[in-house]
């Protein structure tokens, strides 16, 4: 018995100029099953879309490819020859060449959304999603499938502010991915435990100074692979993130008790006094006195 198989479902959409004005605009999106030995891809497509896997294409926009279920090859201007199997994304760039086609002997399964706008644009420039990066792993995932759905369902209906509907569907399937990748990779990596115990060991040590390379060491790993795996996993390095759990705890303190600043300062082990003062503005923008007086305020 076969499964998921489901007819091929696509819609292609209108952007208005106020369309445009939002941010981020969908032009595609769809579902695609193409059984083993079959022609790939569909010759339903417009022309703008559509190519031949031998010479590949270049869109002017982004879109994400998920394959949930069956094989194929993926390669792009910057992206070696690679086999792609189920749970994989593919990330395709504007202006960049690219092709990608299922096995003949396995077919598979790919769902589509392309988009464009000065969101998605940010969102490269700042690191989130690279053309050095391109097939991300994320598991076969039902969350991730049924938003795609979803944004299937609204483009077809096209009611009013279909495109803002769909540009926070492409925005939520974009952030499920890199949640989805980035979770994957340190779950086979085996790193994710030692990362949250790292993270345990700082919180019950926060009325001290901790010392990252001991809890590296405490863990079994060298402190270059440990500081690496920490940024990757939280967006900090080890210290910078023991100082973000200390001025979360100052906040907590200002907020809730009556100790004086000074006694939150060396209550957290801070180097001093000033020290404390200076950190705080620097990361509120605010004073710790100013930042409890508007707490009461509130």
């Amino acid at each position: 018995m076969r499964y998921n198989d489901f007819g091929i479902d696509f819609k292609y959409l209108l952007v208005s100029d106020r369309d445009k004005k939002f941010g981020l605009t969908v032009n595609t999106v769809g579902f695609q099953p193409i059984p083993p030995n079959t022609l790939y891809p569909s010759t339903d497509h417009p022309k703008s879309y559509y190519f031949r896997p031998d010479n590949g294409r270049v869109l002017s926009e982004y879109q994400i490819v998920y394959i949930s279920k069956g094989k194929g090859t993926f390669t792009s201007a910057t992206t070696k020859k690679a086999n792609i199997s189920k749970g994989q994304v593919m990330l395709l760039f504007p202006g960049q060449w690219h092709t990608y086609c299922p096995l003949k002997e396995t077919g598979w399964n790919e769902y589509y959304i392309g988009f464009e706008g000065k969101i998605i644009d940010a969102i490269v420039a700042n690191g989130f999603i690279s053309p050095d990066n391109q097939v991300l792993n994320v598991g076969v995932n039902e969350d991730l499938v049924n938003l795609f759905a979803t944004a299937i369902k609204v483009a077809k209906e096209d009611k009013t502010a279909a495109q803002q509907n769909l540009a926070g569907i492409a925005f939520n399937i974009l952030g499920t991915i890199l949640s989805l990748a980035q979770n994957k990779n340190f779950e086979s990596k085996d790193s994710a435990q030692k990362i949250e115990r790292a993270k345990v060991i700082m919180y019950e040590n926060i009325h001290k100074n901790i010392d990252a390379q001991e809890i590296a060491a405490n863990l079994g790993i060298s402190y270059s692979s440990f500081r690496k795996a920490f940024k990757e996993y939280t967006g900090y390095a080890p210290a910078q993130y023991f100082q973000e759990l200390k001025l979360r705890k100052a906040k907590e303190l200002l907020a809730e008790t009556n100790h004086s600043v000074k006694e939150i300062a060396y209550e957290l082990n801070f180097s001093s006094y000033e020290y404390f003062l200076s950190f705080f503005k620097k990361r509120v923008g605010i004073t710790p006195l100013e930042y409890r007086d508007l707490g009461r305020i509130k």
